[in-house]
């Protein structure tokens, strides 16, 4: 895996405590969206379809801190949006680190070479560039030519500086296997240090709703991906051994949203980072008030084909904890790749789907607009 010795030590001290603690639900990884605003318009992204009131919020550098400080959790996720467009940026990265925090800082790269110099090489720091595949396959996945060169050109020039640097990869409807597996031996050829490799999760807002994967195709893709590297052995994720072994349909999860909480411009996301069904102002109200069992596969209905880290990594890591001899199997042999997959969890009895994205941009915009004098003025004269 590619995650530092000490960075593995502290998170798994961490679990341990919570565990031994009889603590049922925690976090592992703060998913920071310090702003939704972003450089590139992406058809698998559902993240920027909000009016330009919202799109100029932005999360200040205090309430970054307050964010992590309290949830508790060891590592965060900087992702947006497009973390590199917030001025703010450099110094909520040293806050992080300061309180020992692991910190992965996604971005597609455009302006990393612009502003690399306002970071420091640190042993908790990570870039996560986003790369959807080769060079037809991201640029097509971003929609716009030329994204891919100016991100392996930014790759290369965070690890001459001597960055620690991932990729951050979603796979489509659509992914050619041996494609895949080539672009990933690319990618450890130029020095990249780990994969974050994930479906697409459709995002009820994303533009193009027709290439996300189901359950099945999912795990049969990732099969025949990691079938071409020894079982991925061939090259370090950044991910549990347990999560990939997930993903290839070897492992049947429940989700743990819990395990990797949002704190965006709306609040505490309610009830994980890729469904906004609901905010809290506070973590512990997010805890707390969360009807936890309404959401995840088998229970609802937005949930059904979702295999995305930010859901399951908990859950895998959490299994790795109670059964170390199988995470230690899997590690050794590689993820298996064929013969028959789990008994996957059944749809039965989940919830249909609700869609109440309006409904909270309606609200942030009645926030906003309270919250700015000029607009309190202006509304005052008209009424």
């Amino acid at each position: 895996m590619a995650i530092p010795l000490a960075v593995t030590a502290r998170v798994g001290a961490y679990i341990m405590k919570n565990q031994l603690g009889g603590v049922k639900r925690y976090p592992l990884v703060l998913m920071l969206e310090p702003l939704f605003r972003c450089n590139l318009a992406c058809v698998g992204c559902g993240k920027i379809d909000y009016p330009g009131e919202i799109l100029n919020q932005r999360l200040s550098y205090d309430q970054c801190m307050e964010a992590i400080d309290e949830c508790g959790a060891p590592v965060v996720s900087v992702a947006g949006g497009e973390p590199l467009l917030h001025r703010d940026m450099p110094k909520i990265v040293e806050g992080f680190l300061a309180r020992k925090k692991f910190v992965i800082l996604c971005t597609n790269a455009l302006l990393l070479t612009k502003k690399i110099d306002q970071f420091k090489p640190h042993p908790f720091f990570t870039w996560s560039i986003h790369l959807d595949g080769d060079q037809m396959m991201h640029d097509h996945s971003v929609s716009q030519d030329g994204v891919y060169d100016i991100a392996v050109k930014a790759i290369k020039l965070a690890k001459s500086k001597g960055f620690q640097c991932n990729l951050n990869c979603t796979l489509f409807q659509g992914a050619d296997p041996v494609r895949v597996a080539k672009f990933f031996d690319e990618m450890k050829a130029i020095g990249i240090d780990g994969v974050t490799v994930s479906p697409g999760y459709a995002y009820e807002r994303a533009p193009d709703q027709d290439n996300f994967l189901n359950r099945t195709k999912t795990k049969q893709l990732f099969r025949d991906i990691l079938k071409l590297g020894k079982g991925g052995k061939a090259w370090s994720f950044t991910q549990s051994t347990m999560f990939m072994d997930f993903l290839a349909g070897n492992q049947a999860y429940h989700c743990t949203p819990w395990g990797n909480p949002t704190r965006n411009v709306f609040g505490w996301q309610k009830p994980c980072y890729l469904l906004g069904e609901g905010y809290e102002k506070t973590f512990k109200a997010l805890m707390d008030n969360t009807e936890w069992d309404k959401y995840g596969v088998g229970n609802y209905e937005k949930c059904a084909d979702c295999m995305v880290h930010s859901g399951f990594e908990a859950s895998a890591v959490a299994d790795t904890v109670k059964h170390p001899l199988k995470a230690l199997g899997v590690l050794v042999r590689g993820v298996r790749t064929d013969g028959p997959m789990a008994e996957d969890i059944s749809l039965a009895n989940q919830r249909p789907a609700e869609y109440v994205f309006a409904g909270h941009v309606e609200e942030k915009l009645a926030e906003i607009k309270a919250s700015n004098p000029k607009a309190r003025k202006v509304a005052r004269a008209l009424g």
